[in-house]
C-alpha cells in the first residue's frame, strides 16, 4: 500500500473530499499515513498513528516508497513551537509534529504526572477547534492525545475510545495530575475529556484551553457560575 507524509505545518483531514466537508482530526507535519484513494485534488488517508481516517489536500501529503519510509527515524517535536530550515525557507512546526533529525526532547519534569500537566498548561488559551489536533487549536480529545504522544503515550483519537483505556477511580479525591476525566451528555453518551491537575482542577478544551474546578457533579465554570459538564468517569492511564 502506498504511504505519504504531511509536508505542511498543519492540514485539515475531512470526512469527505470536499473543502466544505466536516473536519474530523487533522495530520501534522512529518506524520505518516497509508494513501487509500486519491481522487485529483483529494486524497483519502489512513493515520499510522492513531488509524484514523479521512480526506486530505493531495498537495498537503508527499507519497514515499516503502524502502525510504523503512529508512525513517521520527523524532517528536516536544516544544510549543520550533522553526526548522527547509528547502523552500523556515516552517513553524506545532508541538506533536515529527521531524527525520535530532530535536531536543525535553520533559518539563522527571515526574511523568507533573511533566503532563505542566505541558497541557502551555496550551492555555490556545482556541477550540472541532477536528483541532494541534497547538494552533484543538478539541478536547485532540488536546488530551497530542499532550499525551509528547511523552511517548499512545491513546486513541476520539473521546470515547480513549474512555475505554486505563483504570477507572472510585472517587474525584483520588485523581492525581494526568488522569483523564470523562463527561457525558443527557443521553449518558460520552462527549468530553480533560486532564486532572493538581487540587481537582482539570484543564480541557471547551471555547479555549482553560482551567476549571472538578468535583463529583462535574467540572464547575466559575465564570459562569455553573457546572458546564457532567462527570462519568475518572480514569488513570499512567
Amino acid at each position: 500500500m502506498d504511504k505519504g507524509i504531511c509536508i505542511v505545518t498543519v492540514a485539515p483531514v475531512r470526512a469527505e473530499g470536499s473543502d466544505k466537508a466536516e473536519i474530523v482530526t487533522e495530520i501534522l507535519f512529518g506524520e505518516s499515513a497509508d494513501i487509500l484513494e486519491v481522487n485529483k485534488n483529494w486524497t483519502k488517508i489512513k493515520m499510522h498513528y492513531d488509524g484514523y481516517e479521512g480526506w486530505m489536500d493531495t498537495k498537503q501529503i508527499k507519497p514515499i516508497s516503502d524502502e525510504d519510509f523503512a529508512k525513517r527515524k521520527v523524532t517528536v517535536v516536544t516544544e510549543d513551537f520550533s522553526s526548522v530550515l527547509m528547502n523552500d525557507g523556515k516552517t513553524l512546526l506545532s508541538i506533536g509534529s515529527e521531524v527525520e533529525f535530532p530535536v531536543v526532547a525535553s520533559r518539563r519534569s522527571h515526574d511523568m504526572r507533573e511533566s503532563i500537566a505542566l505541558t497541557a498548561k502551555e496550551f492555555l488559551n490556545v482556541p477550540y477547534l472541532w477536528g483541532g489536533k494541534s497547538f494552533f487549536a484543538v478539541d478536547c480529545s485532540g488536546f488530551t492525545q497530542l499532550v499525551y504522544k509528547v511523552h511517548d503515550i499512545k491513546i486513541p483519537r476520539d473521546t470515547y475510545q480513549q474512555a475505554e483505556v486505563g483504570e477507572a477511580l472510585s472517587f474525584v479525591e483520588e485523581s492525581k495530575p494526568g488522569d483523564l476525566a470523562f463527561f457525558e451528555n443527557p443521553e449518558g453518551k460520552i462527549i468530553h475529556v480533560g486532564i486532572m491537575l493538581d487540587a481537582q482542577k482539570i484543564i480541557h478544551a471547551s471555547g479555549k484551553v482553560r482551567i476549571d474546578t472538578l468535583d463529583s457533579t462535574g467540572i464547575f465554570n466559575k465564570e459562569l457560575n455553573k457546572h458546564t459538564h457532567k462527570l462519568r468517569v475518572i480514569k488513570s492511564i499512567l
